[in-house]
């Protein structure tokens, strides 16, 4: 490639978001070939209603979508992958407030290993020592105690409960709203309360 060729978007929005890596699984930015995978992982209902964007059904164009508008301006996407590639799920940091906030999703097979705590736990780390945060919001839905407990684990503390649509069943719905500021997140690494897996 010479100086003159067009270097592709896609390339740029990549090289931008590292890889991270922890004790049993990578993440990575999405790349357009992982498009089946993503559909064929998110067309579950059971995951669309838990989630603000995701629509149910989820179809190849929805994938598409997502992955070419992921890591543009202020936002850091990840696919979750185990260490032999197989996508998991996805994960990121959308910086549209004050407070970025930190959204993800894991397949419905993958559900109950831990990847969801060990994925977050490499973004949180991400979000506050290389983007340099201050502080970051999440939510789950009031019926999703497992994701609640996920984020318990990296941290985050209950705010309160707010009302949020939910694209997948046309809808608003309670959501626990949570908080971790890097204070906190310091605090509680230094303590060994946040445990590291990288």
């Amino acid at each position: 490639m010479t100086l003159l060729e067009e270097i592709p978007c896609e390339s740029f929005r990549e090289a931008s978001i590292p890889v991270l890596e922890t004790k049993r699984l990578a993440l990575r930015a999405p790349r357009l070939e992982d498009a089946k995978s993503v559909a064929a992982l998110a067309n579950d209902r059971r995951i669309a209603e838990n989630t603000a964007r995701i629509p149910h059904p989820y179809r190849m164009t929805d994938a598409e979508g997502f992955i070419s508008g992921a890591n543009k301006a202020g936002h850091a996407v990840f696919l979750i992958t185990l260490r032999d590639g197989t996508i998991v799920g996805a994960c990121g940091i959308v910086s549209e407030d004050e407070t970025p906030e930190l959204g993800y999703w894991l397949g419905v097979p993958y559900w109950g290993n831990g990847y969801a705590t060990e994925a977050l736990h490499a973004v949180v780390d991400y979000a506050f020592t290389d983007l340099g945060h201050e502080a970051l919001q999440a939510g789950a839905r009031v019926t999703n105690p497992a994701s609640r407990r996920v984020l318990e684990k990296c941290g985050f503390q209950w705010t309160g409960v707010g009302l949020y649509r939910i694209r997948a069943i046309n809808s608003s719905a309670p959501i626990d709203r949570f908080r971790l500021e890097r204070r906190i997140w310091s605090a509680l690494k230094g303590w060994g309360r946040v445990k590291k897996v990288m």
